[in-house]
């Protein structure tokens, strides 16, 4: 598809950070010069400015990861951006480069276990977690996952350190081939609580969102066998997966939901309708696998897309539906685990930044439908 109208678009209107993604990742069009022209825009952007004020002297940024806010009446961070999460999620989001000193400096905290050690220390639950940070690692569910994730997203994942992750995370897409549905992996608790789900013991493989990224951000496992599976894998989700399963994972006798573990079956985007928290990303992030239009979710959303752009490029969707405002984009304000992905800075100011939003990853999917040997 002629996507000239979209780029254009993007070009005229889009603030610095799409900017710089567009013409870096897409248009590789972008001189060494223009390059640190919009890297020094990016790191005026008032999240990074933000951010750089949680730098710690031993490299570490904000405070824990997915974790706490508040803690007995103590605020613990002072904007959701202070979580380590957060952090790594907006370095990645606005495609940083992973030489940039607070990457390199984060990445070296993130890998000593002296610090990490003190870093999740600061209130009493965060102590046992990290003792316990491998357990649970291979359906996603533990710190261990999170931290090599997080560092897989910032350009370090094929690393040898995080290498070994990319494995379990296979095994995860490999397992849902074994199974015909949910019930042959889980078990039935047996207590009345409110939230009676079906789980997982610890060391079942299941893959959720955080496995999905480990894979979409890192190339070592790629190979045309790995990729197949995963196509087959994430296909056979929505012919098995029932649109009510719900699930947990045992993890020391007490239960948790696991990271948006892929047990219900997976939706393309349409333009009349915002599905749920987190829409674009797992999609998005599925394209990033290199399995092209072999998925079927992937195939009719590049449908959809094409057939949104034709007449401007320019993406909308209408955010004044009821069923819209829940999960509407305008809500997003920082990167987390539990938002799509905003990389303009304001909606309020530009009235087109949302629409720079949606079109820049209308742009970036097509891209990556279509040129399946992109790596990361």
């Amino acid at each position: 598809m002629n996507l000239s109208k979209s780029v254009d678009f993007l070009l005229e209107n889009a603030s610095s950070v799409i900017q710089y993604r567009l013409r870096k990742e897409i248009l590789n069009n972008l001189s060494s010069n223009e390059e640190d022209n919009l890297l020094d825009q990016i790191y005026e952007t008032p999240h990074f400015k933000l951010m750089r004020s949680y730098v710690k002297p031993n490299g570490y940024i904000g405070s824990g990861m997915h974790s706490w806010s508040n803690w007995r009446g103590k605020t613990l961070h002072n904007t959701p951006l202070e979580d380590g999460e957060a952090v790594a999620r907006l370095l990645s989001y606005y495609g940083i480069p992973k030489t940039n000193t607070f990457i390199v400096g984060f990445i070296n905290a993130m890998r000593n276990e002296e610090i990490l050690r003190h870093e999740f220390s600061y209130i009493p639950p965060e102590i046992p977690r990290f003792e316990n940070r491998f357990v649970g690692i291979n359906s996603g569910n533990c710190l261990m996952a999170l931290i090599y994730t997080m560092q897989s997203m910032l350009g370090y994942g094929d690393d040898k350190e995080v290498r070994q992750f990319q494995d379990i995370c296979l095994k995860g897409f490999q397992r849902v081939l074994e199974i015909n549905s949910q019930d042959e992996i889980t078990k039935q608790r047996t207590s009345k609580t409110k939230y009676n789900y079906p789980y997982i013991e610890s060391d079942e493989y299941f893959p959720c969102s955080y496995t999905l990224s480990e894979l979409a951000y890192t190339n070592a496992w790629r190979t045309p066998e790995n990729i197949q599976m995963i196509a087959n894998s994430l296909n056979h989700i929505n012919k098995i997966m029932k649109p009510e399963n719900n699930m947990h994972v045992k993890i020391d006798n007490k239960y948790y939901a696991p990271g948006f573990a892929l047990n219900r079956p997976l939706r393309s985007f349409k333009t009349d309708v915002v599905d749920s928290i987190l829409y674009r990303r797992p999609i998005t992030e599925i394209a990033m696998l290199g399995v092209g239009r072999r998925v079927d979710i992937i195939r009719e959303t590049a449908e959809n897309l094409e057939e949104a752009l034709k007449h401007d490029g320019i993406l909308k969707q209408n955010y004044n539906l009821q069923r819209n405002k829940r999960y509407s984009p305008l809500n997003i304000e920082y990167p987390s685990a539990y938002t799509d992905v905003r990389l303009e800075p304001d909606y309020k100011v530009n009235k087109n930044a949302i629409w720079c939003d949606l079109t820049f990853w209308a742009v970036q999917f097509l891209h990556l439908c279509d040129n399946t040997d992109i790596t990361y």
